[in-house]
């Protein structure tokens, strides 16, 4: 059912890598190259294309209610999607990347239903919108075999520093602050438990 994207296992045996650089959530240059997104994506699709990655080979529900079968390449999207991922996880805290990818799911589904024109996409694109001011960074990613994987990421706006997640004793994290939280982010739990026993 491939038209498109070469066989991973016919690809090239030698890797190769893109740069890509992201300013608030777009594709705005590829190796170094100046682009709009559009061309950054038809860009990506020849050089993912080659390397066999993008695709995806689905039992899907449709709108209707019934199953059905569908292969789908998108070489430049998958390899833009893993570098946006990958900036937004060092830029978001854990309750904004938790909600941006459920905004993804759900303006998904809309875009695939054909509410694209809807009150509830405009809002969701909105919100996806002020969510990416901040994700902005480089990344490279290395084409093989099917696979587009990242293997360097960089972002000014970085919520990620080595030095406080390191769990060592230091000056920055005092590791008796945990134990205090762990009680207190447990409790529910400890209370089910409790009653449970009864």
């Amino acid at each position: 059912c491939w038209a498109w994207t070469v066989d991973p296992e016919q690809a090239p045996n030698e890797s190769e890598t893109v740069t890509l650089k992201v300013e608030k959530g777009e594709v705005v240059a590829v190796d170094g190259e100046t682009m709009t997104p559009y061309n950054a994506l038809v860009y990506l699709n020849e050089k993912g294309a080659k390397h066999g990655v993008g695709r995806i080979d689905i039992v899907e529900n449709r709108l209707v209610g019934m199953k059905s079968r569908g292969c789908y390449e998108t070489p430049g999207g998958t390899i833009m999607m893993e570098a946006l991922r990958a900036v937004e996880q060092l830029v978001l805290d854990k309750a904004a990347f938790e909600f941006r990818e459920e905004l993804g799911v759900k303006a998904s589904h809309l875009v695939y239903d054909g509410r694209w024109f809807t009150p509830l996409c405009k809002s969701i694109l909105a919100a996806t919108e002020e969510l990416a001011q901040d994700v902005n960074g480089e990344v490279v990613v290395k084409l093989y075999k099917g696979h587009a994987t990242v293997t360097q990421k960089r972002s000014d706006n970085s919520l990620y520093s080595e030095e406080f997640a390191t769990f060592g004793e230091d000056e920055v994290y005092d590791q008796s602050h945990a134990e205090g939280f762990i009680r207190l982010y447990s409790l529910s739990s400890r209370i089910r438990a409790l009653n449970s026993q009864k």
